[in-house]
């Protein structure tokens, strides 16, 4: 099902213009990043994101996320691009930020979340289905290892805690509430207000 997003009318001396609620929230350099992290997905936010750094270097953008995660490679290219670009991010969390939208969501320079928000951290899992020889299988897995540990160590970097803490809490699906996550690092502060 299709959502039907309004547009806001404008009127200007050349009659009424329909402008996109996206694009006023943009102007505001607020950006969203909802549903999965596909390669598609992470093309359009690296884009705005590199679009706001040239129009306004050094100022804040407002990233609100409220997503199940997705693809570990196409999330880490927008992670870098996070980190990359001279302007501080807010990150937001307005629902779940799950797997690799937590990753993102807790790398944000100020966090803050919603009351009712939820973050969920896990390792990466396997993408598809596993088949093939066992050289195929093997590689796959020494992949999987690797990811893992990427993801700890920035889950590590940004939370303060120890990589054997983060490792130790990923094994398995960790939910937290919002006072969850700012006690263990993952938010800094909810909020109550936009």
């Amino acid at each position: 099902m299709t959502m039907y997003l309004p547009g806001v009318l404008h009127e200007t001396s050349e009659g009424l213009n329909r402008i996109e609620i996206q694009d006023i929230l943009f102007q505001r350099r607020e950006i969203l990043c909802t549903g999965s992290i596909t390669p598609e997905s992470v093309s359009a936010l690296s884009l705005q994101l590199r679009y706001l750094q040239q129009e306004a270097p050094g100022q804040e953008i407002t990233l609100f996320i409220n997503s199940p995660g997705g693809e570990v490679d196409s999330g880490l290219a927008l992670y870098d691009t996070m980190r990359a670009i001279g302007c501080p991010i807010r990150t937001v969390c307005t629902g779940t930020a799950a797997s690799m939208a937590a990753v993102l969501f807790l790398s944000g320079d100020k966090r803050e979340m919603l009351p009712h928000s939820k973050v969920m951290i896990h390792d990466p899992l396997i993408p598809g289905g596993v088949g093939g020889s066992a050289l195929t299988v093997d590689a796959v897995a020494r992949n999987l290892m690797q990811a893992r540990q990427t993801i700890a160590a920035i889950i590590a970097r940004h939370t303060g805690k120890t990589l054997e803490e983060v490792l130790a809490k990923t094994a398995s699906d960790s939910y937290f509430d919002a006072q969850e996550a700012v006690e263990w690092g993952l938010a800094d502060r909810i909020i109550y207000k936009l």
